[in-house]
């Protein structure tokens, strides 16, 4: 069986109260398999990530596991641990030793490099763990009123890229990577400077593709939120479209376009299906809730992605891509919880974007 351990360790004051958090997942299902968590007293951050290490790749031995993928943003534990560092403090070398023996009794581990955003749940588990120490309850989980959602929700911030000169023309404009019109550069900066009121954004997530990359920089620079390029947020393939207007495509192609208005399982000559972005979509979103629970983030991306997660977040049918408009520049908001549930606040606010 594989695993992935993903493991983490702090200290509020380095050397301070200190405490570890460890998770152990199943690398074909990421289903979680085991938690581990406990205050250490007072030391510092790398002794606390080495026991979270060790909690970890116990747990690992104890389900029976034989490979182990290690993920921590820890730099230092992992190239010690990779061997390309020497274990040099007197602290931690019988922390390498013992996390050593348990890689011993695996016929397979790697480490791995992540960014402390992608090790969020083992984070979470260390910080509470010092929290408990400390005698600090757990916030009470929010409540919807009304609906009923239960916990503290992921906020997602969808914000549309700014103007290119095909969105001038109404051209398709799917893996095409046009610049920022001086407009476009303009309704970005409108909408960075509306979003610097927010006081805790996690993350500015982006797609890849020039238009929306320019657009959440211009956010990154205003909110002070670290930049983070997403493949899965990209726009739709639009094939043998892209770069042809409505009527130009329906022209080469009319049964296929057609279709395709009214089918999210009908895709362009050589192109991809709404169908097939709404699973990439709900991918990176389940990614993304993983990663920032209970975080705000601002997801710059294109129309068709942002439809799908306000069509997730309202649990809607398929007509909804084909009835929704949404401007350049514009901005929506969906709260996901951690129970399911999900609620829409803002749809395709333009009033920050100039004239």
């Amino acid at each position: 069986m594989k695993v992935v351990v993903e493991a983490d360790g702090g200290s509020r004051g380095n050397p301070g109260p200190a405490g570890y958090g460890a998770v152990v997942i199943d690398a074909a299902t990421d289903e979680v398999l085991a938690e581990r968590a406990a205050g250490l007293g007072t030391t510092t951050n790398n002794v606390a990530e080495y026991q979270g290490l060790i909690a970890g790749l116990q747990a690992a031995v104890e389900l029976g596991a034989t490979a182990v993928e290690v993920r921590m943003d820890s730099k230092l534990v992992v190239e010690q641990m990779a061997g390309r560092w020497k274990v040099k403090h007197p602290s931690m070398q019988p922390l390498a030793t013992q996390a050593k023996e348990l890689v011993a009794q695996l016929d397979a581990v790697t480490f791995t490099w992540v960014p402390r955003a992608r090790n969020a749940r083992a984070d979470a588990l260390a910080n509470r763990a010092m929290d408990e120490q400390a005698g600090i309850a757990a916030p009470e989980p929010a409540v919807v009123a009304w609906t009923g959602q239960v916990g503290v929700p992921t906020r997602m911030l969808l914000l549309r890229h700014g103007q290119t000169a095909l969105s001038v023309e109404r051209r398709y404009s799917g893996h095409g990577d046009p610049e920022l019109t001086e407009l476009g550069q303009a309704q970005a900066a409108g909408a960075a400077a509306r979003l610097a009121a927010e006081t805790e954004i996690a993350a500015v997530l982006t797609s890849p593709l020039r238009r929306a990359v320019a657009t959440a920089e211009a956010v990154a620079a205003a909110t002070g939120a670290p930049l983070v390029v997403r493949q899965g947020l990209i726009e739709t393939d639009f094939g043998a479209w892209e770069g042809l207007t409505f009527a130009e495509a329906r022209e080469r192609d009319p049964e296929v376009h057609g279709r395709w208005l009214g089918d999210e399982h009908a895709a362009p000559p050589g192109g991809e299906s709404f169908a097939a972005v709404g699973r990439r979509v709900e991918a990176e979103r389940q990614a993304i809730l993983a990663e920032y629970p209970g975080q705000t983030v601002v997801v710059v991306s294109h129309v068709t992605p942002i439809k799908m997660l306000l069509r997730t977040g309202l649990d809607a049918g398929p007509s909804l891509l084909y009835r929704l408009h949404l401007d350049l520049a514009a901005l929506s908001e969906v709260r996901f919880y951690p129970d399911g549930g999900a609620s829409v606040r803002l749809v395709n606010d333009t009033h920050h974007v100039p004239a």
